[in-house]
């Protein structure tokens, strides 16, 4: 790895973590053009903590504002003071964001008839002759991006008269379950995007699309978090050449570069979001899922990568 390397997969994964046009997706369309797909795990893990320090820095007075929320919710709850439907717009916030995490366990639920665990079918779609994956969960993305932002606001009738109801800026456990679900689907489809996911489901469900995509980014910062720590655990288990093989100076170039870079992303996204501009990742995820598709379909049939000329692996 030189110096260009580590700039460019800091900017690749402080855009593509956090804008809607998956992170996995775009690794697994580099790894598939180039036929490179080895990671260095303590510079991924980096980049992890990166992102995650973006996030902070963005959020940093709603998320002191939420460990406040939970330790005065422990403090009820031992107290016997707890009451649902009584919670502080911080306390509501910070619970829904608990559910919301609690669909995560799933994925490490082992499949039945294999060895494998439900989020191990993340690495099994990376492969080539999954590729397909990819693509379909690109035009997912799309698909959800446009309904999602296409939601009006609810109607309701009075005296004969319809207005519009403000949509929601307070979620409820079925919202926070619905969003958690789609996590994890995002977790295991590489091309679906998390952030994407969740703030379109979020919207489905009228919430109001600030509060949705601010909630979206809150309930990803524990995953960042999970993430980096299951890397981190394979680089304490893999042999110390191979963890530490990349220059020190490298490493400290790509974290700041995707904490930066994934810092402007946040409010780029925030902005285009505000602006009704989000028809940029409707258009961009739906050509290129589809031109994944082809790719795939033409591969299928000749049995080998299209750019590497290697036989599929699957």
């Amino acid at each position: 790895m030189n110096l260009f390397d580590a700039i460019f997969q800091g900017v690749l994964q402080g855009l593509t973590e956090f804008l809607p046009v998956s992170s996995s997706g775009h690794l697994a369309i580099y790894q598939h053009i180039t036929g490179i797909n080895e990671n260095n795990l303590f510079f991924s893990v980096m980049l992890h903590i990166g992102t995650l320090a973006a996030v902070v820095a963005v959020y940093f007075k709603i998320i002191g504002k939420l460990f406040s929320s939970l330790i005065s919710i422990i403090r009820k709850l031992f107290t016997k003071q707890f009451r649902w439907s009584e919670m502080t717009e911080q306390e509501n916030l910070a619970m829904m964001i608990i559910i919301g995490l609690l669909p995560l366990f799933l994925l490490f639920l082992p499949i039945p008839g294999t060895d494998l665990k439900i989020k191990d079918l993340a690495e099994k779609f990376s492969m080539d002759g999954y590729f397909i994956v990819v693509g379909l969960s690109l035009v997912a993305t799309c698909m959800l991006l446009f309904f999602g932002s296409k939601k009006k606001q609810p109607v309701k009738i009075i005296n004969g008269k319809r207005y519009r109801k403000r949509k929601r800026q307070r979620y409820t456990f079925t919202d926070a379950l619905a969003v958690g679900l789609t996590q994890c689907v995002a977790a295991i489809c590489p091309g679906l995007s998390r952030s994407g996911s969740t703030l379109s489901v979020s919207q489905l469900r009228n919430i109001e699309k600030q509060t949705a995509l601010d909630y979206s980014f809150l309930l990803g910062t524990p995953a960042i978090v999970a993430a980096a720590l299951l890397e981190l655990k394979d680089v304490f288990t893999s042999t110390e050449e191979e963890a530490m093989s990349i220059n020190a100076g490298y490493v400290i170039v790509g974290m700041i570069v995707s904490a930066v870079v994934g810092f402007c992303a946040i409010k780029l996204f925030k902005w285009l979001l505000r602006t009704n501009r989000m028809y940029i990742f409707i258009l961009y995820t739906a050509a290129i899922g589809l031109g994944i598709i082809l790719i795939s379909i033409i591969e299928l049939s000749s049995g080998v990568n299209l750019f590497t000329q290697q036989p599929l692996n699957f």
